[in-house]
């Protein structure tokens, strides 16, 4: 039986609270010989649950440091989804231990720690990827090769709610998926509480996010032969997230190429200052 090992801030947060049901319905179905056995945390939750408590609700063993864990595991998942900055530090002896490691979105605060986080994980030969469940909807999964392809599209446009810092990964997530990396700059236009960007390929193609509160994730594209095709939902998107992970884990071939990945953050970094500069051309550091 091979173990999984949990690396959080602190446990007591959404992802965690939801990965292990989500782990374990996707071992029953596909038959994994695998299992959530393992968690650590830097902290306890302010105001929530212990780790010693998150780890007996779930029935995970507690680890006493972050070696015994990536000792004890297979496969490892940093979690920290809404505290990117901590992933850096809380990655580093799992992606120097060789062995498959999964990285909760946003990847890192910025794209200088990006490409730190995978050079180290090159330097010791380990499989690693990170990924917006956005990437996995099903309906973005469901669209002929064929089809739609980043040569075969115009404009992608997505909506969705959340601040810039940390959904704007989803949105862009989606955009590269379907469009590729390549983005050469980026412009806004924004409101106290929304945020519009345009991302421009430098090849007549276009990418756009806008960011409202509370609303749904969506995609419309635009495709160069004139046809339009619009997503009203972004189903599925976690249990389909688990099985690409535990795939990734089974096979140590990572699903999402580092290149799309940096391209994201450089995206998001380059979109966080043309937000603080409104209507001005923000160049994205090629990657």
């Amino acid at each position: 039986m091979k173990k999984i090992g949990f690396i959080d801030y602190f446990l007591d947060e959404w992802h965690a609270n939801n990965y292990p049901d989500w782990i374990r319905e996707n071992c029953r179905t596909h038959g994994r010989d695998m299992e959530l056995a393992y968690a650590w945390a830097d902290i306890d939750q302010p105001g929530g649950l212990s780790t010693r408590d998150w780890c007996a609700k779930y029935h995970v063993t507690a680890c006493g440091s972050i070696d015994e864990l990536v000792e004890k595991s297979d496969y490892l998942i940093v979690l920290s989804p809404d505290h990117p900055e901590h992933h850096e530090r809380l990655a580093e002896k799992a992606l120097a231990a060789g062995k498959p490691v999964y990285i909760d979105k946003t990847f890192s605060p910025d794209l200088a720690s990006a490409i730190r986080l995978f050079e180290r994980a090159e330097q010791h030969h380990t499989p690693m990827f990170s990924s917006s469940a956005l990437r996995y909807a099903a309906e973005l999964a469901s669209f002929p090769d064929d089809r739609v392809k980043p040569q075969t599209l115009e404009h992608v446009s997505t909506l969705g709610p959340g601040v810039f810092a940390n959904y704007s990964v989803h949105q862009l997530e989606m955009i590269v998926a379907l469009m590729g990396p390549g983005a050469k700059r980026v412009k806004s236009a924004a409101t106290q509480h929304s945020h519009t960007l345009f991302y421009d390929y430098g090849d007549g193609r276009l990418a756009s996010m806008l960011q409202i509160q509370d609303t749904p994730f969506q995609v419309s594209l635009q495709l160069r032969d004139g046809t339009g095709l619009f997503i009203g939902q972004c189903s599925d998107i976690f249990p389909r997230m688990i099985h690409a992970i535990l795939n990734f884990f089974e096979s140590g071939q990572p699903p999402v190429a580092k290149e799309e990945t940096l391209a994201i953050m450089a995206m998001i970094e380059a979109g966080a200052k043309a937000i603080q500069n409104s209507d001005a051309w923000i160049s994205i550091e090629s990657v």
